[in-house]
């Protein structure tokens, strides 16, 4: 989730401002930064536990638990809940941050490849996929059986360590004259990518993330990133 909202300025340092003739690949987290919920925590409303799964996504996204441990905690919370809870959270509560169409469509229009990486879920992800034309997607699959959630993660968690290891490969695969990234995240757990990235943005940040990362939108919607980029 995000902080509320603070007065310190968007910041880009000169020696980080990147052309976006150069740039090949943006990629972002999903909750909180793409959307403007945690789709785990509105689940969680429909089990009736909002208000104990929120408070360890918090502490979760503020980098002080395990995130691979704290999310097993979560989903277990959703056990026995109906599929078609999802397919409300979605409809009636995920909403696209400001500028994020807008900012989707500049990368289409200049063939810079779109990575939409999470600590949450497929079913969301696959839906943002086919609603703004991501590139990539990533994210952890929620355990189904007749209709009901498992209450477990099925395979490897996606946490901050393959958030980083999967912009490193497909900034790999980028031509030589495209091979600039740029990675926009919340939350402690997309730290490691944020530093990996050509350039890092902590987008409307956990203050652990604002302090470990140069570039700062604190003030706007993500078409904010446009404005800063020469």
């Amino acid at each position: 989730m995000t902080d509320a909202p603070h007065a310190e300025p968007n910041r880009l340092p000169a020696q980080y401002a990147i052309p976006f003739s150069l740039v090949g690949l943006i990629a972002m987290d999903m909750d909180s930064t793409a959307i403007t919920i945690e789709c785990i925590d509105e689940i969680a409303d429909f089990a009736g536990v909002k208000a104990e799964v929120s408070a360890v996504t918090e502490a979760a996204m503020r980098g002080e638990l395990d995130f691979q441990q704290s999310l097993r905690q979560r989903v277990a919370c959703l056990e026995g809940l109906s599929t078609k809870v999802l397919e409300e959270v979605y409809e009636a509560r995920l909403r696209p941050s400001p500028g994020l169409k807008e900012l989707m469509t500049e990368a289409h229009k200049n063939d810079v490849k779109t990575l939409l990486v999470s600590g949450g879920f497929t079913y969301f992800t696959e839906r943002m996929r086919q609603r703004f034309g991501y590139t990539y997607t990533r994210a952890n699959t929620l355990g189904e059986h007749d209709g009901r959630l498992t209450g477990a993660v099925c395979g490897a968690i996606v946490d901050a360590t393959e958030k980083e290891r999967l912009l490193r490969f497909i900034a790999s695969t980028l031509p030589v004259s495209r091979n600039a990234t740029i990675a926009l995240g919340d939350g402690a757990n997309d730290l490691p990518m944020l530093k990996a990235a050509t350039m890092g943005v902590a987008y409307h940040a956990k203050p652990r993330v604002r302090e470990q990362v140069q570039v700062a939108i604190n003030v706007g919607g993500l078409d904010t990133l446009l404005a800063l980029l020469p």
